[in-house]
């Protein structure tokens, strides 16, 4: 069965970095394009960085370009959100994303809240 494993969330001030980790299983990582995705409290979930199965290429949403860095390790079967320069607004529940066929793969997601 795919899935993915989110880990990696948790309390931190304004200003502070976190990095987010992501394992996926049941599938082919290595040939995927893959995506984070976060929803905050009271608010639709909203796609925030991808990068490409030989990660030549990433992207990011223009709210956390500069600050947040996509990355992954096809031979770990595993996805990284670095994040730095972390705001009260980027408070959300962050999850992995992937589409293998017909199937939308989405994981249990991690929890992250930036405050003082």
């Amino acid at each position: 069965q795919e899935q993915f494993t989110e880990s990696g969330g948790s309390l931190v001030q304004p200003g502070g970095s976190l990095t987010l980790s992501c394992v996926g299983s049941g599938f082919s990582f290595s040939s995927r394009l893959i995506s984070w995705y976060r929803q905050a409290p009271g608010k639709k979930r909203e796609w925030v960085a991808g990068i490409t199965s030989d990660s030549v290429s990433k992207n990011y949403d223009e709210a956390v370009k500069g600050r947040f860095i996509i990355s992954r390790d096809n031979v770990e079967n595993t996805l990284y959100l670095q994040m730095n320069n972390l705001k009260p607004a980027d408070t959300a529940v962050y999850y992995c994303y992937a589409a293998v066929g017909p199937r939308d793969v989405w994981g249990q997601g991690t929890q992250v809240t930036v405050s003082s």
